[in-house]
């Protein structure tokens, strides 16, 4: 289980970016490094950088450096994001909204936190009550449900009985059947 959320991975983000540019700014005032970090703890308190993350920092935009943001860092590229494996979680989403990530993991290979990544960051879903769904409707999905409802309204319009046949309440779903006469033993 992941201890921060993304919101709170985003708010450590912004938090971040704006240490720096403080940073940045008081480099640019000529303020003493000692004095921009004494500076950092009365605004921000215990979220203030370190000391010498912020004395780093510092020397990066005394010594030139303009951008706030972290440098690319090496290391093994990432090779399940995919246009592919995209494509692929996307087809299967679409087939089974309530295909959990597992199994597209185990279907695809990839590992979950891949999925995952995949399914809200770039597909731009999200799961509610078992079911992927999209964050924003897509142009398709509107006219979807558009359509839909228009197919509803007229089948309410040909048949005066279909409104008093249609059963609400819960989100299961409820199939018509024929209850069979009980027979007895002769």
């Amino acid at each position: 289980m992941p201890i921060f959320s993304v919101a709170s991975r985003n708010a450590l983000q912004r938090l971040k970016f704006e240490q720096r540019e403080k940073i940045k700014f008081c480099v640019k005032t000529k303020i003493s490094v000692k004095k921009t970090f004494k500076m950092l703890q009365e605004v921000y308190g215990s979220k203030a950088m370190s000391r010498s993350r912020c004395k780093d920092w510092y020397l990066r935009f005394k010594n030139g450096r303009t951008s706030i943001d972290d440098e690319i860092r090496s290391g093994r590229p990432s090779t399940s994001t995919t246009p592919k494996h995209i494509r692929e979680i996307d087809q299967l989403v679409r087939q089974d909204f309530r295909i959990s990530l597992r199994e597209i993991s185990a279907i695809l290979n990839v590992s979950f936190g891949t999925v995952q990544a995949i399914l809200t960051s770039t597909l731009n879903l999200h799961q509610v009550a078992n079911k992927l769904v999209p964050r924003l409707l897509t142009p398709e999905l509107k006219q979807y449900r558009l359509r839909a409802c228009e197919d509803l309204r007229q089948q309410t319009r040909d048949d005066p009985t279909f409104m008093s046949r249609i059963i609400t309440g819960d989100e299961s779903w409820v199939y018509g059947y024929q209850k069979l006469p009980l027979t007895t033993k002769h």
